[in-house]
């Protein structure tokens, strides 16, 4: 019988309880977003006492269902001051799905300020204890090897970066991929400074002993495995020598690049001419030339059979870092006018070191540039100031504060952000859905919220004109299908393949009343992530959010965005139809 584990961080104490019978079908965001709406008060501060963050495995993780190793983290962010939830790869929510654990809650605040706990979880319970000094205001890649030394290498761990530890609020939490490095991580919505807020360094977990998801009908769960396994294998997408698995999600870059949506130099323009030199293509072919560890096909959790994450080396073919991700290399790529995946790749590892969100962190240079902090494509100065944030410099508190504090503070008026969270890698002037996910999300910029650029560019489910304005409904459909898969614990690569093959949606359904004993349908799909998107909206609304929080940045509205000279016309009354219609 799975539990929860209830960490008081004031009297610090760790009890299990039983899960209550309301949150008995959930999972993953649905799970989080609900303890949050439930728990936390909307208008509380996000770094204060009455925030709490939830840690959960999707539905089906630790099952054995294919890609399905994500591990969902929420609470209020000091971002967006919205509801956040944020998810990872990496080995951890595998392992606390083995030992019973549904969601983990942490809550209240050190009486001790300035000292950090580490919580060791394994399948007799939870302790909490010191964090050793060799842990603590450290970079990830000299604090992890350290932990694995103590708590042994088979162990999932899930923990901060000294970004997270002095509260800047683009940090993330770090999960160890399955060859322990520092590299999966929960970036965005600075939960990483609601852990450090905590006093909590790292959950430790201890998976010995622990044995896979007790399944409520195995034949519906084999059953829905087996057609979710063969889609991925067929689709072009998500099969072994397919697109992602080739060249990663870099294969964006050209894409997009194309497609005139590359948002480059601080969103000033989509197109990059350096797009070539930063591509999946290129990745590939480095891998290759130089050898050694290089490689592409890397799986960034178990059982994941897209395995699109990329090992990049160094000229001598030694490990610079892994991943590069077609978000992280664009928005230290193209956003900042930096075509070298060396330069990008050293900003990528000191994210991952720090514990800061690569979007947040390249989106903030972008602007910190924009401010004449250093110039367009200068990736000294870039590792710079990525230095600043590191040492926690004043200048390092202001970038590590994200996108929109330091166009705030250097008064740039070009901010790509919504709700105070910076805009990923797709523009929306000249990709009107996202656009229109990203106005509407609740939980600002979001592409991940509701991925409309499958059917506007890649043409999965069928092609729509990345112009036309009329997206309202097809954002909702995208929001609400998106929020029901991050509650199963699949990648949401996985829908490349489920929405163009019936089989593999009917599947991930299958899978879930496998696991559950429900009798859900794909039909139910809507109504389920209905529900968890219009909690996270009451959650937003109750904290003081309102329909005029839903719209992309003002300059986007007059400034035309080369090379299709297009500015963001999509009409107010279109974006308040997503959640009105």
């Amino acid at each position: 019988m799975s539990k929860i584990l209830r960490v008081n961080m004031t009297n610090l104490t760790a009890k299990l309880e039983d899960v209550p019978s309301k949150y008995r079908l959930m999972g993953g965001r649905g799970l989080t977003s609900a303890v949050t709406s439930d728990e936390v008060p909307p208008t509380c501060h996000p770094l204060g006492p009455n925030n709490k963050v939830t840690y959960a495995p999707g539905i089906v993780t630790g099952s054995g269902a294919p890609t399905a190793g994500r591990l969902s983290i929420g609470a209020k962010s000091p971002l967006t001051g919205t509801i956040k939830e944020s998810n990872a790869g990496g080995i951890a929510a595998d392992k606390l799905a083995r030992i019973g654990i549904k969601a983990i809650i942490v809550e209240g605040q050190p009486k001790e300020k300035g000292k950090f706990w580490v919580l060791k979880v394994d399948k007799s319970g939870a302790e909490l204890m010191p964090a050793a000094a060799e842990w603590v205001g450290k970079g990830l890649y000299e604090a992890y090897p350290k932990m694995l030394k103590k708590f042994g290498d088979k162990v999932g761990i899930i923990s901060i970066g000294v970004a997270g530890e002095k509260l800047m609020a683009m940090s993330g939490i770090c999960v160890n991929d399955p060859e322990n490095r520092p590299s999966r991580y929960a970036g965005r919505g600075g939960l990483g400074a609601v852990m450090g807020s905590k006093g909590l360094k790292a959950i430790v977990v201890d998976d010995a002993g622990g044995a896979s998801l007790a399944l409520a009908n195995k034949e519906a769960f084999d059953t829905g495995r087996k057609k979710m396994t063969d889609a991925l294998l067929q689709h072009d997408i998500t099969k072994p020598g397919g697109a992602l698995n080739t060249y990663g999600t870099a294969v964006c870059v050209a894409v997009i690049n194309e497609a005139g949506a590359l948002p480059t130099r601080n969103f000033s323009s989509g197109r990059f001419e350096g797009a070539s030199k930063i591509s999946g293509e290129m990745i590939n072919e480095t891998c290759k030339k130089r050898g050694g560890v290089g490689m592409t096909g890397h799986r960034c959790s178990p059982g994941c059979i897209i395995q699109c994450s990329n090992v990049y080396p160094k000229e001598d073919g030694t490990e610079l870092v892994s991943c590069q991700e077609y978000e992280s290399l664009w928005s230290f790529g193209a956003n900042c006018g930096i075509d070298s995946l060396d330069v990008i790749g050293e900003l990528i590892r000191l994210c991952n070191d720090y514990g800061v969100d690569t979007i947040e962190a390249g989106a903030t240079i972008g602007v910190a540039m924009e401010a004449g902090l250093a110039k367009f494509g200068d990736g000294k100065k870039a590792v710079e100031l990525m230095h600043e944030i590191g040492k926690g410099t004043l200048l390092g508190h202001i970038l590590g504060g994200g996108t929109a504090l330091t166009a705030d503070t250097f008064g740039v008026v070009r901010c790509p952000t919504v709700k105070r969270q910076a805009m990923p890698a797709y523009e929306p002037r000249a990709i009107k859905g996202i656009g229109v996910t990203y106005a509407t999300s609740t939980m600002g910029a979001d592409h991940t919220a509701g991925y409309t650029i499958a059917p506007e560019i890649f043409g999965v489910s069928g092609k729509v004109d990345q112009f036309i304005v009329e997206k309202a409904d097809m954002s909702r459909n995208f929001q609400y299908v998106t929020a029901f898969l991050d509650a199963t614990g699949h990648c949401l690569f996985v829908s490349f393949a489920i929405l163009d093959i019936a089989s593999g949606l009917e599947g991930m359904v299958e899978e879930c009343n496998g696991v559950l004993g429900t009798n859900w349908t794909v039909d139910d799909i809507g109504r389920i992530g209905g529900d968890i998107v219009k909690k996270e909206r009451a959650f937003n609304e109750a904290a003081g959010f309102a329909k005029v929080d839903d719209r992309v940045p003002e300059f986007m509205k007059y400034e035309k965005l080369p090379p299709h000279n297009v500015v963001f016309d999509v009409p107010d009354e279109v974006l308040d139809k997503v959640h009105n219609p």
